[in-house]
C-alpha cells in the first residue's frame, strides 16, 4: 500500500524545484540587475551568492527532517511488529 506521506513528498520537491526555476528565472533576476553595491559587490551577484547557499540550506533541512521522520517512522513500525509477535 502507497504511504500517503509519499504524495506530500513529492508535492514538497516539486515546489522545492519550482522555487528554485522561478529565483533564477528572469523577473528576479531583472529585479536585482541593478547598478547598486552592496560592501562593493553588485546586486544580482549578491542575489545569486546568497539565494543558492540558502536553497541549498533549505534542501539540506528538508532531507534532514526526512531522515528523521523515516527513522522514528521505522523504529515505530519495529515496536509493533514485537508486540504483535510477543
Amino acid at each position: 500500500m502507497k504511504d500517503p506521506n509519499s504524495s506530500h513528498l513529492k508535492e514538497a520537491w516539486v515546489l522545492c524545484f519550482i522555487l528554485g526555476i522561478i529565483m533564477l528565472n528572469y523577473p528576479f533576476l531583472h529585479i536585482f540587475n541593478k547598478d547598486r553595491l552592496v560592501f562593493d559587490i553588485p546586486l544580482l551577484v549578491l542575489y545569486l551568492l546568497v539565494g543558492w547557499p540558502i536553497s541549498i540550506l533549505v534542501i539540506f533541512l528538508f532531507t534532514r527532517s526526512l531522515k528523521t521522520n523515516n527513522h522514528n517512522n521505522g523504529s515505530r513500525s519495529d515496536s509493533r511488529k514485537g508486540k504483535k509477535e510477543g
